[in-house]
């Protein structure tokens, strides 16, 4: 009796590890996928909405993911590096998902050495005609919205906005929340702290206790963790989030624009896998996702945003859903007198991203 069931149980256990053995090889079966992140995948934040974008797009391709976490933008040899051992380890995709590794993966794209490998990047400018494309979205329009809410939550009408670096990218989504909180409020104040850095807790932090002090009653960010949350919730203020629908501020949280990655990353492996992928050529980004597309979002709105309020943020939401709604429409000055935009004019895609400074409403310090 005791042989029988030696033999049995054994036999249950080479049929359950076939079993698992058939999952694992399942995996990964179209190939294999590199990401680079600047930060870690449960930051709350950027790195975490992109894996999760990836994640989910890899698994219905039949692709394995391998990631390299916590990868800094000045080291172009550690950047170079990890490219090559992705590829070394099979990988036939890799996705840069920080603005500083586009320069090294525009050049591996373009040596002649990877020509069999497709390069994707977030933001930048780095494109070719053949094996890498740069990605992006028009989040100024969930940008838009949030700066609607945070200035129907603020009782000073002082907001502060925690920013990563005065450059373009960064200067597009402090104008449009300016523009969004001014359509709330006309006299709303904008408080601007550029850190410097992408992705440092403590600095961010650091930011956003400052505008606590210089009196902002309510918080946004444009850099990669949820410190400034954390920071809104520990002073008793409002914050709207960034990235990812993360709510780490409890009823501090007002809403968060963040991407819908897998909007952009599954038909993009299904086009690749079937041959039929080719970079667009289109400027500034050979992929511009939006709210129309669905890579574009915006959370539910906190009990303290006024219904008044709530409903007019959802007025403006459904016309960007519907491609009906122009975030920099209409005569729009930069904090110098310039215009950024006449009366009648709609800037197109090339012009937005050619913004170099802040609009009026906005008084911008760096730390």
């Amino acid at each position: 009796m005791k042989k029988v069931l030696t033999v049995l149980l054994a036999a249950i256990m080479v049929f359950a590890l076939a079993a698992c053995g058939g999952d694992d090889s399942s995996k990964g079966e179209n190939g294999k996928v590199g990401a680079l992140y600047i930060g870690n995948v449960n930051d709350g934040g950027f790195t975490q909405s992109m894996n999760e974008g990836l994640e989910k797009a890899t698994e219905e391709n039949g692709l394995e993911l391998l990631i390299k976490e916590n990868l800094g933008e000045n080291d172009a040899q550690a950047i170079k590096d990890a490219v090559t051992n992705f590829i070394d380890q099979g990988c036939t995709i890799v996705v840069g998902c920080s603005f500083g590794y586009g320069e090294i993966m525009d050049e591996l794209a373009n040596s002649g050495d990877y020509d069999d490998i497709t390069f994707l990047h977030f933001s930048g400018t780095y494109q070719n005609d053949t094996n890498m494309e740069n990605f992006f979205g028009s989040m100024e329009e969930a940008r838009y919205l949030s700066g609607m809410a945070a200035a129907a939550a603020s009782e000073k009408g002082v907001l502060g906005y925690v920013a990563a670096y005065p450059y373009t990218e960064v200067q597009i989504g402090i104008n449009a929340f300016t523009l969004g909180a001014q359509a709330i409020n006309p006299d709303v104040e904008v408080k601007v702290i550029y850190i410097n850095t992408w992705g440092d807790a403590e600095i961010e932090k650091t930011g956003a206790e400052q505008l606590i002090a210089a009196g902002c009653d309510v918080l946004t960010y444009h850099a990669d963790s949820t410190a400034t949350q954390l920071a809104a919730k520990e002073a008793g203020i409002y914050t709207t989030g960034w990235n990812s629908d993360n709510n780490v501020a409890g009823d501090s949280y007002l809403t968060a624009p963040y991407w819908d990655m897998a909007t952009y990353f599954t038909p993009t492996f299904e086009k690749i896998l079937a041959g039929e992928w080719k970079p667009t050529g289109n400027k500034p980004f050979s992929y511009y996702g939006s709210m129309e597309s669905g890579l574009i979002c915006i959370d539910d709105f906190g009990s303290a945003v006024p219904e008044d309020a709530l409903k007019k943020i959802e007025e403006v939401k459904a016309k960007m859903e519907n491609g009906e709604f122009d975030v920099f429409s209409g005569e729009i000055k930069y904090t110098d007198g310039s215009l950024l935009c006449k009366d009648g004019q709609t800037l197109t895609d090339e012009e937005i991203w050619k913004i170099n400074k802040e609009i009026e409403g906005v008084t911008a310090t760096s730390n």
